[in-house]
């Protein structure tokens, strides 16, 4: 199985960021180059985790869009957009973008943190995994929340544990501390390290900066 650890920030996405500047750049050269491993392992699917699926697992027919940030854009998560499809949430569309503009065109399954292991379990063949969430949104005075000095060393330990693809690490990183930290991926880290306890890890981190206040983190794991 081979992972690849992206941000769920839309600034991801052209289309919200608007004119490009060398940090932008930066992480979206990181992020293609994690999605490009994935696929090159030939998953039979690809399994995008992330926040907000409340138990619902996404696939053809769902969708979501950009219209919260002024944009008038609908993601197909996977195939044609279908009447009555489930609405993803923002990770999801994200990776979805991610895949279409990395040209996957295979199958797609979207899960919640909770869901997971289950959904890894029940999944014959070579699987790729997106993981999406960011780091500490209060590095800097500037952060969409206040600066804690706790927040650079919290995503530290997350850019320590994603480069050294010690799942164990990532498992044990502390919810609470993450809620107060406003790091949205710590729910997804802690279930992809769960998921692979255990496992021999190969281990790259791509992308480490908070060039808006907020941790953006990239790494790919093969797990054997």
């Amino acid at each position: 199985m081979t992972v690849a650890f992206c941000p769920q920030s839309p600034l991801v996405l052209p289309a919200v960021a608007g004119a490009p500047s060398p940090a932008l750049s930066a992480l979206r050269a990181a992020v293609s180059a994690a999605v490009q491993t994935v696929l090159a392992d030939r998953p039979e699917v690809v399994v995008v985790v992330g926040e907000g699926a409340d138990g619902l697992r996404f696939g053809p027919g769902d969708a979501g869009d950009l219209r919260g940030f002024g944009i008038d854009l609908e993601v197909p998560f996977a195939g044609r957009v279908r009447p009555g499809g489930h609405r993803v949430p923002l990770p999801h569309l994200l990776a979805a973008w991610l895949l279409d503009d990395a040209g996957h065109t295979g199958n797609r399954l979207g899960v919640g943190p909770a869901d997971l292991a289950a959904a890894l379990a029940e999944l014959p063949g070579p699987v790729g995994v997106l993981a999406m969430g960011d780091g500490s949104a209060r590095r800097t005075e500037k952060a969409p929340g206040a600066l804690d000095p706790a927040a650079g060393p919290f995503d530290d330990a997350v850019a320590a544990a994603l480069g050294a693809g010690d799942s164990t690490a990532l498992a044990a990183l502390d919810p609470v501390a993450g809620r107060r930290l406003l790091a949205a991926g710590v729910p997804v880290w802690r279930a992809v390290g769960a998921a692979l306890d255990g496992r021999a890890v190969t281990a790259e981190l791509h992308h480490d900066d908070a060039p808006f206040g907020v941790g953006y983190l990239v790494a790919t794991w093969r797990a054997r």
